[in-house]
């Protein structure tokens, strides 16, 4: 079974990046599951609900979140009409807060999977504990369900390492994401467990991870408010390539794919 997990999609570029992308990796690859976290798909800043559909339509089939999920104001409404839909926030956002972080489907070829979304707490928000949202989030699994893919959501590599070990043989792969900058430490953990700090951010490199460049040096050299705009040079696509056992979950292998997207 072959996972496709796509690295946070950032602004218009990343979107028509994935647009125009997704066709050829799906045919160069044949995944059977593709992921991608959209939480930034607007104008870098959360997703609107068109936006979930527009990336649907690429062919994303479940989309993950983080810590700008609630940036669109219309995106609460849509998540709490969909508890169980295909766009995911993090799970261990404090009860009560609309949507859900687990998502369980089949492929086409009928192998049941699960999505888990959770967010880091250093640095971040102090939102309950990761570590013991992962292990409510796997009580909540059926057991015939080996297949299951968790995107973390978060800041510092110590904690995704950490939760990495700690979910080593549980999980088929944990993919970090938040960052928008690729790490080169892929690898399966003695577990099965494929791993990876970082995916990386598709959307435009030419950037301050997806930001107009000027703008951000001029926010740190003056300390002042800047209003941020998406960038728009090097749109690359940043995702990760899962190759899994589905009768066991365990993770055969994981590799990186940056793919460029060239101006029309």
């Amino acid at each position: 079974m072959k996972i496709l997990f796509i690295g946070d999609i950032f602004g218009e570029p990343g979107r028509r990046a994935v647009r125009h992308l997704l066709p050829r990796l799906v045919a160069e690859h044949a995944p059977d599951l593709i992921i991608a976290n959209g939480e930034n798909a607007s104008h870098g800043f959360g997703i609107t609900p068109g936006q979930v559909d527009e990336m649907i339509d690429a062919g994303v089939e479940v989309l993950t979140s983080g810590n700008h999920i609630w940036d669109r104001k219309e995106i609460g409404p849509y998540l709490a009409e969909h508890p169980g839909g295909r766009l995911l926030r993090p799970a261990n956002f404090p009860d009560g807060s609309p949507g859900g972080g687990l998502y369980l489907g089949s492929t086409r070829s009928g192998v049941p999977y699960a999505v888990l979304n959770l967010q880091g707490r250093v640095f971040m928000a102090s939102i309950d504990c990761p570590f013991r949202a992962a292990d409510a989030l796997l009580a909540r699994i059926p057991p015939e369900v080996k297949v299951r893919i968790l995107d973390l959501h978060a800041e510092t590599t110590s904690e995704k390492v950490a939760m990495g070990w700690y979910l080593d043989g549980r999980v088929t792969a944990l993919i970090g994401t938040h960052t928008h900058i690729p790490t080169a430490d892929e690898r399966v953990l003695a577990g099965g467990t494929a791993y990876i700090t970082d995916v990386g951010m598709t959307g435009p490199f030419d950037s301050v991870i997806g930001i107009e460049k000027q703008l951000v040096i001029e926010k740190f050299l003056k300390q002042t408010p800047v209003r941020f705009e998406v960038a728009r040079g090097d749109v690359r696509l940043c995702a990760v390539l899962i190759e899994a056992d589905p009768a066991g979950g365990q993770a055969l292998s994981i590799r990186r794919i940056m793919q460029p997207d060239p101006p029309a």
